[in-house]
């Protein structure tokens, strides 16, 4: 099977990190690259980290010269501070890669959005998903793979009281989601990463999008 390389977006997050660990454990890949703020306390040979600057992205266009790219950009409003900030993140900084990622000749965009994306919601979050999910899926990529998934489960290096507080109230009832409510149950954030790897090396064609009972059939197989 002929090697590819790949370029990792938000590896210091909750999916990125199990995505990167999981990149660099497969021999389908020779080279990961990731572009990142603050190096990380990580090294193996296929390996290269970028700190960049996300506000210029395209000072940096020539590491999205790569096969596959996966995006899991993402932070929250509190963390951001502001609707504005948090949108610059979800949105605009993950866009930039994608428009990057298009122009130097990309084969296949692999994007972390989130159950209930929608372009129209009333819910700010839910909103900049969709129009991202949208935006992403104009650009043209020979394969665009969504992953949407429910709450996310696995140990983050910052706390989220929301998120801290719905983790053992949803495991709890995820045995009374089935049926088409089998989307909502919480899933590993390894799950996720896994089936986004599984989904790239499968060479899809055209916009997929897996919601969230989805990725974990996926991710577990």
């Amino acid at each position: 099977m002929n090697t590819r390389k790949a370029l990792l977006l938000g590896a210091s997050g909750l999916v990125g990190g199990h995505c990167l660990d999981l990149l660099l454990q497969d021999e389908g890949y020779d080279t990961v690259t990731i572009l990142i703020r603050k190096q990380l306390a990580k090294s193996h040979p296929k390996l290269t980290q970028h700190i960049v600057n996300f506000d210029h992205l395209r000072d940096y266009a020539d590491f999205f010269q790569v096969d596959d790219v996966f995006c899991c950009l993402g932070t929250t409003i509190k963390k951001a501070g502001s609707q504005e900030a948090f949108r610059k993140v979800d949105f605009t900084y993950a866009y930039d890669a994608a428009q990057l990622s298009a122009e130097k000749g990309a084969r296949h965009f692999l994007l972390v959005s989130s159950l209930g994306a929608d372009a129209n919601s009333s819910v700010f979050y839910s909103r900049v998903k969709g129009e991202l999910e949208m935006a992403v899926s104009a650009l043209p990529f020979p394969a665009v793979s969504i992953f949407q998934p429910s709450l996310l489960l696995g140990e983050r290096s910052e706390f989220r009281f929301g998120e801290r507080f719905a983790e053992p109230v949803l495991k709890v009832l995820s045995f009374l989601l089935i049926g088409p409510l089998r989307k909502y149950r919480p899933i590993e954030a390894h799950t996720v990463a896994a089936a986004m790897i599984k989904i790239a090396k499968a060479q899809t064609q055209g916009l997929k999008i897996y919601e969230s009972d989805q990725v974990q059939e996926l991710g577990k197989l």
